[in-house]
């Protein structure tokens, strides 16, 4: 999909308006002058990054409930995909985003990130014995076991798990352990039919 096909989608079907297209648009002039010294995303990427990368990360919102006064981690953040779309699109003040990254490098580049949306940063998930998120989102974080397993050990109130994940997505389900604690279903991603995004309810959440 094209920049223009991929701004239409976000408007018409994800409700971004012309102000937080914009705020898109400062977050990607940004991160391509911080990619040229650091790899945040793969070059490969850079041209398709409004397909690749924006429009990626913003199709997981409408499972998103932004009207309540949620906690919403994004899990191994890195350039601050999806969490940093998710914060433009958030407008609830009492909505919190709070972006978990490990590398102080990718650290600094969330920070200058701050100027144009609201967010916390937050350092490595494991640095943390417990965990109080009404929502994880995770994407290119760990393998589908760790992130179950981060949600049983640290995460101890109800939540939604929404991973994005390739065209292993559903063999990897299947190799869970069954978790009468857990529900979850696939979902076609919108940029490419061979991922899912995996939507996961722990305590019927």
């Amino acid at each position: 999909m094209d920049i223009v096909l991929v701004k239409k989608y976000l408007r018409e079907n994800l409700g971004f308006s012309n102000k937080k297209i914009q705020k898109i648009h400062k977050y990607i002039d940004l991160l391509l002058i911080f990619n040229k010294k650091y790899n945040l995303i793969s070059k490969s990427t850079e041209k398709e990054i409004w397909n690749r990368h924006i429009l990626d990360s913003a199709q997981i919102i409408k499972y998103i409930d932004f009207n309540k006064g949620h906690i919403l981690s994004d899990f191994g953040s890195g350039a601050g995909l999806p969490g940093v779309i998710i914060s433009i699109a958030n407008t609830n003040r009492n909505f919190h985003v709070k972006l978990y990254e490990k590398s102080p490098v990718k650290r600094d580049f969330l920070a200058d990130i701050q100027k144009i949306t609201q967010f916390d940063i937050e350092k490595n998930v494991y640095d943390y014995e417990v965990i109080k998120s009404d929502y994880v989102v995770c994407r290119a974080f760990k393998k589908l076991d760790l992130i179950f397993d981060i949600s049983r050990e640290k995460i101890k109130n109800p939540h939604k798990l929404i991973i994005l994940k390739g065209k292993n997505a559903l063999n990897d389900l299947k190799k869970l352990p069954k978790d009468k604690n857990y529900r979850y279903k696939t979902v076609d991603s919108v940029t490419d039919r061979d991922s899912k995004i995996i939507i996961v309810t722990k305590n019927g959440k």
